[in-house]
């Protein structure tokens, strides 16, 4: 409970760092969109140190194809 609250935190203030705090924003649909765009990023483009600096989305095909390999019939 207490990791997943730090690990909350964590994403949090990176989400701010680099998202709200880098610039003004006019309106907030405009950090609405903006915001859409980091979860993306964050959730299927960003290169990760404990994923060997993969995406998390390279991790999950890797994984799908290691499991449509396994339930394949030979």
């Amino acid at each position: 409970d207490s990791y997943d609250n730090a690990l909350a935190e964590a994403v949090n203030g990176l989400y701010k760092a680099e998202l709200i705090y880098s610039q003004p924003w006019a309106s907030l649909t405009e950090v609405e969109f903006a915001t859409l765009n980091w979860v993306y990023w964050w959730n299927n483009e960003r290169l990760h140190e404990a994923l060997e600096y993969r995406t998390p989305a390279e991790i999950i095909d890797m994984y799908n194809q290691t499991r449509v390999s396994e339930l394949t019939p030979v």
